[in-house]
């Protein structure tokens, strides 16, 4: 919109843009992931964001077709990528020769996704993952791992009350093909998938509409409703009478993995079996991962994930199955904002304001800021020729802690009058002694 010539400034709807302090937040929340994924060898990648429709398209199936934006460059098609996953498997698949498997990244980056725009629903959003990638074979010991990356993770995040939900396509695809339906179990599994959004009343009506009997809807739905303790589920999926070497091969993968799993230190309050998480992306073909904050239920789900065996064969006749998860960090940043449950502490990094009281100060004020950088202090420098009050009122806008003020005195001298914004003391000191007392505050 133009007024006056001059084009009214605003940002498409589903994109997120952050001032400062949010934004200093939200990094900290990425690199708190990304040196969480560190701590277990997962090295870091990155893919462009565009790739060739071709690629992205051999992969993507269902709604989030619908979602993937498309354009043309000349005579290539292209596309954003909608996840981090494919773009691996396409990773993988081109650089097999150079890698070393087990192949553990990280990949934290944006994506693109054309779907409704909502609250706390957006179609630029980042995502945090990790994969491991095995050639030929992958053990169900990785299974076990992810978890416990969850785990850790969002303890570093600081919650404590939380639930990765864990369960095996497996099982799922074997007990539907004992129905005996003409139903795909594709479609059963996307219609389950969406049962913590649209209740086990409304599934059931679609699974009907489907094709599906009103009694083979009720069987799934009692299915999903099996509940205990994780050996009791296990116990109770072991005697159910279904002659599936699917659903016994699930049931054995996933009672592995539970035992793992507590091998790895992850408490049992912290996961357990639900046999409703479906997962409604059409790659995973083993165990699934969903993980719930306990205290706000209302956020949904903030991590996700599973196993895929066959995610790289539109792209290599190598077999290479992998395990992994992604954290929707944009989605689970403004839901938490928004519930309160963080918020912004600082509007800068610096630690100290360097301020000149004119200008045959500056250059003394230079050689003070880079002796305060070698020694890791964040500094800025305050050039500008403005009143000193206004300096002061910079700095408390910013919440800087300290003012080095240096005047004609302090270059003589060479020393700094260092104000402490906080208790409003100051004193005159040497900048050897400002990186001790600024280095003891920031420990």
């Amino acid at each position: 919109m133009k007024k006056n010539n001059i084009i009214t400034p605003s940002i498409l709807s589903g994109f997120m843009e952050l001032l400062p302090s949010d934004q200093l937040l939200f990094d900290k929340m990425m690199n708190t992931i990304r040196n969480s994924y560190e701590l277990f060898g997962f090295t870091p990648i990155d893919t462009p964001v565009i790739e060739k429709a071709e690629v992205l398209l051999a992969k993507v199936g269902g709604e989030t077709e619908k979602q993937l934006y498309r354009f043309a460059r000349g005579k290539n098609e292209l596309a954003l990528r909608f996840d981090l996953t494919v773009p691996l498997a396409r990773y993988v698949s081109q650089h097999y020769s150079d890698l070393t498997f087990p192949f553990r990244r990280y990949h934290i980056g944006k994506v693109h996704r054309g779907e409704r725009a909502q609250k706390g629903r957006f179609r630029e959003f980042y995502q945090c993952d990790i994969d491991i990638i095995g050639n030929g074979t992958l053990g169900l010991y990785n299974d076990a791992e992810i978890p416990s990356v969850i785990y850790f993770t969002f303890k570093s995040l600081g919650f404590e009350n939380f639930k990765i939900r864990i369960n095996n396509r497996k099982i799922l695809n074997g007990f539907f093909e004992s129905l005996d339906s003409q139903v795909t179990t594709t479609e059963i599994l996307r219609t389950v998938d969406k049962i913590d959004k649209i209740g086990d009343i409304a599934v059931g009506n679609e699974l009907v509409a489907l094709g599906l009997s009103k009694n083979d809807a009720e069987k799934i739905l009692n299915f999903l409703k099996i509940k205990g303790d994780n050996n009791a589920i296990i116990d109770a999926l072991k005697t159910l009478p279904i002659n599936s070497n699917l659903f016994k091969e699930g049931v054995s993968e996933l009672s592995e993995v539970v035992k793992n799993i507590k091998s790895l230190g992850v408490p049992e309050v912290n996961f357990i079996i639900d046999l409703a998480i479906a997962r409604g992306l059409d790659y995973y073909t083993g165990t699934v991962y969903e993980t719930i904050l306990t205290d706000y239920p209302g956020i949904g789900s903030v991590c996700s994930g599973g196993r895929y065996d066959n995610l790289s064969d539109s792209y290599t006749s190598n077999k290479l199955p992998g395990v992994g998860i992604s954290i929707g960090l944009t989605r689970l940043f403004y839901q938490l904002k928004e519930a309160g449950v963080i918020k912004s502490d600082r509007l800068s990094l610096t630690d100290v304001l360097v301020v000149p009281m004119d200008k045959n100060d500056l250059h003394f004020s230079f050689e003070i800021a880079t002796s305060l950088r070698l020694g890791g202090i964040v500094t800025e420098v305050y050039a500008e020729n403005e009143k000193f009050s206004k300096k002061l009122s910079y700095a408390n806008k910013k919440g800087i802690s300290y003012v080095a003020i240096i005047g004609e005195n302090e270059r003589l001298s060479k020393k700094v009058t260092l104000k402490d914004m906080i208790s409003g003391e100051q004193r005159s000191i040497s900048p050897e002694e400002i990186l001790v007392k600024i280095k003891k505050r920031i420990s």
